[in-house]
């Protein structure tokens, strides 16, 4: 299970959910794992999990400074990076009326804004024949109406990659998207609806489901290992969905 022997892998949003399943998976198939984080109580808990081979590092995505001096530690450090999972990001849920400036900036400053510099500041350090995952989501083919700003977001996400993989193809730096569905991860807690209407919510995406259930963060580890892993080689630009057949059946 070497599957990723002596890769160094760098992770955004790595601290809880499937970031933090991710970097577990990585560390486990060989890589040495940095993982980053804004809050700075569940970075110190995701270090302490994976131990003193990992990395951690405080850094807020939509700050282009922190996202600087969390590229430059991890490339300079580790004489580059061969892995970039692109997983930060924020999903709070606004009725279309009630989006203000502020909301409007914050998701697309993380989701949107944050990815791309997350990409393009790591430039430097990314060695040749490097993957590179982008988080969307499911929400970038349908129409949630709480969630324009961040299904915008996600969908701008999903284009990035096709643009960034034929920028980046003369140093055979693949750039791919996992879209999951909905997985249990902190970040369904975190979508400001209330509780009765996250638990109707979420019923309602089980019943259409043909699995039947929510997603697990570690099964959307196993489609970011496969992504990061030299079995996905010819596989640039792709869109991988892991959301239990909800939007494909």
């Amino acid at each position: 299970m070497d599957r990723l022997k002596d890769k160094i892998a760098v992770i955004t949003g790595g601290t809880s959910g499937i970031g933090l399943a991710t970097a577990r998976l990585f560390q486990a198939e060989g890589a040495h794992v940095v993982v980053a984080g804004r809050n700075r109580d569940a970075l110190d808990r995701a270090a302490s999990e994976l131990g003193g081979e990992a990395t951690a590092i405080q850094a807020d995505v939509s700050r282009i400074e922190d996202v600087d001096r969390l590229m430059h530690a991890a490339g300079t450090t580790h004489g580059g990076i061969d892995v970039l999972f692109v997983n930060a990001g924020i999903a709070p849920f606004v009725a279309v009326e009630d989006v203000t400036e502020e909301h409007f900036d914050e998701v697309i400053g993380v989701n949107l804004k944050g990815a791309f510099f997350s990409v393009q500041r790591a430039l430097p350090y990314l060695n040749e024949g490097a993957s590179v995952i982008l988080t969307s989501s499911v929400v970038n083919t349908m129409g949630l109406p709480m969630a324009s700003v961040y299904s915008a977001s996600k969908a701008a996400v999903r284009s990035l990659a096709r643009s960034l993989s034929a920028a980046l193809a003369d140093r055979r730096i693949r750039v791919n998207v996992l879209s999951p569905g909905l997985i249990e991860t902190p970040l369904l807690g975190k979508t400001g609806l209330p509780k009765e209407m996250l638990e109707g919510f979420t019923e309602q995406i089980v019943e259409r489901a043909p699995v039947g259930r929510v997603g697990r963060p570690e099964e959307m580890a196993s489609v970011a290992l496969f992504l990061a892993s030299d079995a996905s080689s010819y596989v640039v630009g792709s869109e991988f969905t892991a959301d239990g057949g909800l939007t494909q059946v």
